[in-house]
């Protein structure tokens, strides 16, 4: 009895390490993408529609669908967490989170802390003020009080034309606070991204506020998918973007939530730049 009980333990043995092989073999292959599980962590900032915000409980917007193509192209799964900007910024350096995704601006000075994919979305700062104001462009928020995002281009973008130390330039936590700033009178203009500054006048008529565009004052910016640095994550979502971008996974998504075709070319002549 013994000795049967003893050749059943060896099996047993046997066939545990044989399991516990294949699981490590598993392993490497994820770690060999750059990462040590298939579901990949993603902080946001979710208050920035129609790119992400809260719906029914769950992030949502064009950067979460996106997102979702480019990993499930990649071999990923992502779990996207509402990390608030400033956590999200904080846990991709530091490598607690995986990807960082809100309408991110790939400019010099990120570039220096972080990875960024190619770039996935072309866009440009614009004005929200009252109707009635007598801002024309950018140089005419010159003395007024202008409400920016904190860590945003809104804000870097205002600081360019008027200083960094500018009183007038007010800082929130969120887009959605610098536009009730611009409600309740606490600033004349906000300065965001203008797809940003589109949903909140078309979402809300009675308002009464209004877009400014200004193409010679504020320049185009691009947004990538970013990472910590030497990510090798990278690499892998470079070739899924490119892939979704030419067999028309990104036209739907972008059409889905814009309601107008994308410039795809100019989405991959941006990427030489």
């Amino acid at each position: 009895m013994y000795k049967m009980t003893a050749k059943i333990s060896m099996v047993l043995i046997v066939c545990c390490i044989f399991i516990l092989s294949a699981c490590g073999q598993g392993s490497k292959e994820a770690n060999s993408n750059g990462s040590d599980n298939k579901t990949l962590s993603v902080g946001t900032e979710a208050t920035f529609a129609p790119f992400e915000f809260m719906k029914k409980g769950k992030v949502t917007g064009f950067d979460v669908d996106l997102l979702n193509a480019v990993a499930k192209e990649a071999g990923y799964e992502v779990k996207i967490k509402n990390t608030g900007w400033d956590t999200m910024m904080a846990g991709v350096q530091d490598e607690s989170i995986d990807i960082g995704m809100a309408g991110i601006t790939i400019n010099k000075k990120r570039l220096k802390t972080y990875d960024f994919s190619h770039p996935y979305f072309e866009s440009i700062n614009m004005i929200v003020a009252p109707k009635d104001s007598p801002i024309e462009n950018a140089k005419d928020l010159k003395d007024k009080r202008i409400g920016v995002q904190n860590g945003t281009t809104g804000q870097m973008a205002s600081e360019a034309l008027f200083g960094e130390n500018n009183k007038n330039i007010l800082k929130y936590e969120t887009s959605a606070m610098a536009f009730m700033a611009l409600e309740n009178g606490d600033v004349e203009a906000v300065v965001t991204d203008y797809a940003v500054a589109k949903e909140y006048v078309e979402k809300n008529p009675d308002k009464n506020v209004k877009t400014i565009d200004d193409r010679i004052n504020f320049t185009p910016e691009y947004y990538g998918i970013m990472f910590h640095k030497d990510s090798k994550l990278k690499a892998k979502f470079d070739q899924a973007l490119n892939k979704i971008l030419d067999d028309g996974t990104y036209t739907e998504i972008y059409k889905k939530w814009f309601g107008t075709e994308p410039d795809v070319d100019t989405l991959k002549a941006a990427q030489e730049k």
